[in-house]
């Protein structure tokens, strides 16, 4: 017995040869399996002299269950470079009407003339203020 399957494959951002392909199901014998993703934005830490802004949306994750989600985003151009954040959230926290966030932290890849890293971190939006 076949039971039918539809979903959809997100390439990972990586910048190196190393990268990989997440298979994300959306419905499973008819039934639709919700995801959902998160914005999140901020600013780095102050380095060297300056920091950066950054934003982005986080991959897709199940709803309705345990969860983390991974995030990417490439920095604002400050002081004639750019830096990457990348990593995973911290499991979901239950907002009282509803909903929930996720906590994010972690250092910038290195870069600029001066070489250095910034540190940065923040909470996620909530699911309901991004719809995709």
């Amino acid at each position: 017995m076949e039971i039918p399957i539809t979903g959809y494959v997100v390439h990972s951002r990586d910048s190196d040869s190393n990268h990989s392909h997440k298979l994300f199901i959306s419905s499973w014998d008819g039934r639709p399996v919700n995801v959902h993703v998160h914005p999140f934005k901020g600013n780095t830490s102050l380095d060297v002299g300056h920091y950066h802004y950054y934003a982005g949306v986080t991959e897709p994750a199940p709803s309705g269950v345990p969860h983390v989600h991974n995030y990417y985003a490439e920095t604002s151009f400050n002081d004639q470079h750019t830096h990457l954040i990348r990593g995973t959230t911290g499991p979901a926290i239950h907002l009282t009407g509803g909903g929930h966030y996720h906590h994010f932290e972690g250092y910038t890849t290195v870069n600029g003339r001066i070489p250095h890293a910034h540190r940065y971190s923040g909470n996620t939006g909530d699911e309901k203020d991004y719809r995709y």
